[in-house]
């Protein structure tokens, strides 16, 4: 007998780091329509209003994901609240410098890894215990990057490589136990945050920010742009019944990029 494939996702306690705005705000969006209770977290007061005016069903807190005692007071909330976890989505992260790694500061190094890659763990780190005896599955967000060389972008890229990494390994650790761990890496993500990237480098090349588009969509086989929903659907998609045996995997979701921008 053919069985449904099927996406719903009712009951599931899920979090979702930097929530409430961009691609956090359309996978929180994406898990309410599939029926998933969400907590989100966010440094944004203004963001996080907002989305739980739009959504009243929603639970926030203003959390830096990068500091441990305000992750560790976050994950007492959920434990209080919900008792236990279903979905974790790592979302967080910010973009880092565009500069020489020779014009690279120590300062603007540290702070992407802290966030990127430091805020992944200790949120995974305490995230581990409300999945244990149920299972779970937590989504990590790498980028094209993670896979890619990505010039003038050092501290970016070496801390997306290292979600991949982390990603493999606690899928090999925490597997026994029932909990799936996939990363999922987007390419040209159509919104403000690109655009001052894509800005920044135009401008340390010398020209427009037009010509840096097309420059840069150059390298992707099919030509495009990704949404954050076209992200959303994905994390959907894993974190289902349909998704059930994936794990350890790299999802590109990026319309095939083939080298990043030079």
């Amino acid at each position: 007998m053919t069985q449904a494939i099927s996406f719903r996702l009712d009951g599931q306690r899920a979090l979702v780091t930097a929530g409430a705005q961009g691609i956090g705000r359309a996978i929180t969006e994406a898990l309410l329509a599939q029926g998933a209770q969400v907590h989100v977290c966010d440094i944004d007061t203004a963001a996080l209003k907002d989305v739980q005016e739009a959504f009243p069903q929603v639970t926030a807190t203003l959390t830096d994901i990068s500091n441990e005692a305000q992750v560790a007071e976050m994950f007492a909330g959920l434990q209080q609240r919900w008792g236990g976890l279903d979905i974790l989505v790592n979302n967080a992260g910010i973009a880092g410098p565009t500069a020489a790694i020779e014009d690279t500061t120590l300062a603007e190094w540290q702070q992407t890894i802290d966030v990127n890659l430091t805020g992944t763990f200790l949120c995974t780190r305490s995230a581990v215990p409300l999945m244990k005896g149920k299972g779970g599955s937590i989504v990590n967000i790498s980028s094209a990057a993670g896979r890619l060389g990505f010039p003038l972008r050092s501290p970016y890229s070496a801390s997306k490589f290292g979600v991949i990494g982390l990603t493999e390994t606690w899928a090999m650790e925490l597997g026994p136990q029932g909990i799936r761990v996939n990363a999922i890496l987007p390419g040209i993500v159509e919104g403000p945050r690109q655009d001052r990237v894509l800005s920044a480098k135009a401008k340390s090349y010398g020209i427009t920010l037009e010509q840096m588009r097309t420059r840069a969509l150059e390298r992707v086989s099919m030509r495009t742009t990704v949404t954050a929903h076209d992200i959303a659907a994905q994390i959907v998609f894993i974190c289902s019944k349909a998704g059930a045996k994936i794990s350890g995997q790299s999802l590109s979701v990026d319309g095939n990029v083939e080298t990043l921008v030079q």
